[in-house]
Formats: C-alpha cells, structure tokens, sequence
C-alpha cells in the first residue's frame, strides 16, 4: 500500500472467495473496476463533489497513472494489489484491492477503505455515504462482478 493510503484512517474492509486462480482474478478486478467507477453517472457526481480526478484516462488496462471518475490508481502491483486513491471537497481517501492466492485454483479479493473526512461538511459527507452503508453495497457490488467475471471466464476455459 502506499504511504498516502497507509495514513488515512481504515474505515472498513470486505472480501470474497473467487473460484478461479490469481491472474484470471487480477485482469477481472481491473475491468470491473474501471467500468463500475468510470461509467454512468461517476463522471458527473466526481464533478459535483468536487474530485481532482473527474473523468476517465490514461493507461487500460488500469495501471498506476490511469484515471478513474473520482480516483487515481497509485499503485498496481499485478497479480496482488490494486491502489486507487482521491480526494474532494468533503474528504481524502483510498480503495486498496487485495488479490490473496489460497490454493486450489481459489483466490481471496479484499478491499479495504481507508478515508478521513475533515471539518463540518466532511462529516456530514461522510454520515451519507457511510452512515446509510451506500458504500457498503457499492464496493460489496464491485467484488461480487469481479467474483462474477473470473469465475465465468475460468468455466469457459474448462
């Protein structure tokens, strides 16, 4: 994790067993995550919040430079860790993807966030994506596709 990351203060973390091996579940993780943050209305709310990162560039797949609405990825360190991190108005923050091997062709993907919201406004921002679990069902969504996509893809490999 990078230092940046490392200092913000760990908000929560969730994971999902993957039947498929570590590399399918990295190349997975990477779509997924780029066009579950980067799609619909992401652009658009990353504009309203006020994100330094707005809108989708650079390297795909997703690789340290590339821009995510609302994040940057500072590290990609394949087939085992995927760092996006950004700010705005109401807060600084991290989503650090884990891709842990368990053997039998099985793979643990965590993401762990790590935020700190300052001032008035931050934890205001913060009792509307955190306090209503908003954040929750998003990143449990984005884990379940990755899950979805590997596993596909390794079935139609067999």
């Amino acid at each position: 994790m990078s230092d940046a990351a490392a200092r913000l203060p760990h908000i929560d973390e969730h994971s999902v067993v993957v039947d498929a091996a570590r590399e399918p579940t990295w190349e997975s993780l990477l779509r997924v995550v780029d066009a579950s943050v980067s799609s619909g209305a992401a652009p658009r709310f990353a504009r309203i919040v006020g994100c330094v990162d707005t809108d989708p560039s650079g390297p795909r797949p997703l690789a340290r430079g590339s821009v995510l609405s609302g994040f940057h990825v500072e590290a990609a360190t394949a087939p085992a860790e995927l760092v996006l991190a950004g700010h705005h108005r109401f807060s600084a923050y991290a989503l650090v993807f884990r891709l842990d091997e368990l053997g039998d062709g099985r793979t643990r993907v965590s993401a762990e966030t790590r935020a700190e919201f300052p001032d008035l406004k931050g934890v205001i921002y913060k009792a509307l994506v955190i306090g209503t679990r908003m954040h929750v069902l998003v990143t449990r969504r984005i884990l379940a596709g990755v899950k979805r996509r590997a596993e596909r893809s390794r079935a139609g490999k067999s």
